[in-house]
């Protein structure tokens, strides 16, 4: 199906709402039902019919519809929170005495998830450098239930080869699951090349505004319909009718929203190799990125992230550097209007905390909506000021 009528059509029967452009924001918790047999027959079907917003509403469904879609799946649920998406995905399909392989540096809950709440029920884990596939095809147990892959990841964006772990994890019997968060539905869709279950942090590009917090998980009708039986039913996943009507109206734009970012990271990622005071720029699709070729096999681009490495033995040149920043917010997550940063610095240094793996010259910049040069100019004075 075409983009376009995925944004603006898919899912939205103007028939049932009097033919209005936005489709509404059905905001109940509860649906009638027409006696005894239909309100078992459809208690019995949750997932198709509306009893109990906590499992199904249909302003939900039409997200689901285009999210689906757009990843080129059958079917997809929308939870409260990327995080969210993450452990429903993930402990549907583990029990005690299971192992999990996952890339090593993911997100930082994804990580707590599988370090530290599940394997207090028994659940083991190996955290490995997926860039090989060896690394992986080295630590598969009979008991390994879940490969867990971030391609590229959100910081130094490391790639997986996708269709590779997909063969491997199909030879034994391995769900895979990845978060797509970086690259968005519009410029990678893992499930073309074998991977199981794809993940959103649903508050970046696909809502767009930075006003709402939202995960989406998108598979086959079988796996989708298991986890609203298991973790998405039990544990409350569930996204806001309103929320979900937000996000509704962000897809509208994605395209535009995502070429824009696209373009801006790019563009100013090119300037800046060669800096004297950089020592390096970390992008996807940039030609020195160690995985390029790889990268663009899988990727049509790669959104708003850029991180780059500051060439300082000081600290004081990183705090410098930053606070000459103007016209960068400084924040967690990304994909709204506003360009953001995260130094690594934040995470060196905390009290009763180790260090982050990450060193203290790495900066993660956020490519926004505004114009290109205006923030390369900001960048450029501010490593003036180093």
């Amino acid at each position: 199906m075409d983009i376009n009528d995925i944004l603006t059509h898919l899912g939205e029967d103007r028939d049932l709402y009097f033919q209005s452009v936005a489709p509404p924001v059905i905001q109940t918790s509860n649906f009638v039902f027409s006696g005894i047999e239909d309100m078992r027959h459809k208690i019995l079907d949750e997932n198709h019919y509306h009893v109990y917003t906590r499992g199904n509403n249909p302003t939900v469904n039409i997200l689901r519809k285009k999210i689906a879609a757009l990843e080129k799946t059958e079917d997809a649920l929308v939870t409260g929170s990327g995080a969210s998406a993450v452990a429903g995905a993930v402990m549907s399909f583990v029990e005690q005495g299971d192992h999990i392989i996952c890339v090593q540096k993911p997100y930082s809950w994804t990580y707590t998830l599988i370090s530290q709440y599940l394997s207090k029920f028994g659940v083991a884990y190996d955290f490995v450098d997926g860039s090989n596939i060896s690394d992986i095809k080295n630590v598969i147990r009979p008991n390994t239930k879940i490969l867990y892959l971030e391609s590229p990841n959100s910081l130094t964006f490391e790639i997986q080869d996708l269709r590779a772990c997909a063969e491997l994890a199909k030879k034994n019997n391995i769900i895979t699951i990845i978060d797509n968060s970086h690259c968005s539905p519009l410029y990678q869709n893992p499930a073309v090349f074998g991977i199981d279950l794809v993940v959103h942090s649903a508050t970046k590009y696909l809502n767009g505004h930075s006003d709402v917090v939202a995960g989406v998980i998108c598979g086959s009708k079988n796996h989708i319909e298991h986890i609203f039986k298991t973790s998405y039913m039990t544990l409350g996943l569930i996204i806001s009718p309103h929320d979900a009507s937000m996000i509704i109206r962000g897809l509208r734009t994605l395209p535009l929203r995502l070429k824009q970012s696209n373009d801006t990271a790019l563009y100013i990622a090119t300037k800046l190799e060669g800096h004297p005071k950089i020592q390096k720029v970390i992008h996807p699709l940039l030609p020195s990125f160690p995985q390029y070729t790889l990268a663009s096999s899988q990727m049509t681009g790669a959104g708003g992230l850029t991180t780059i490495v500051l060439k300082t033995d000081a600290k004081q040149d990183v705090y410098s550097f930053v606070n000459a920043l103007q016209h960068f917010l400084m924040a967690v997550s990304w994909g709204g209007y506003e360009s953001l940063i995260i130094p690594s610095i934040v995470f060196h240094d905390m009290p009763g905390k180790p260090d982050s793996p990450i060193p203290w010259t790495y900066i993660r910049f956020y490519f926004g909506l505004e114009e290109a040069d205006f923030l390369l100019n900001d960048i450029l004075q501010a490593l003036d000021k180093m």
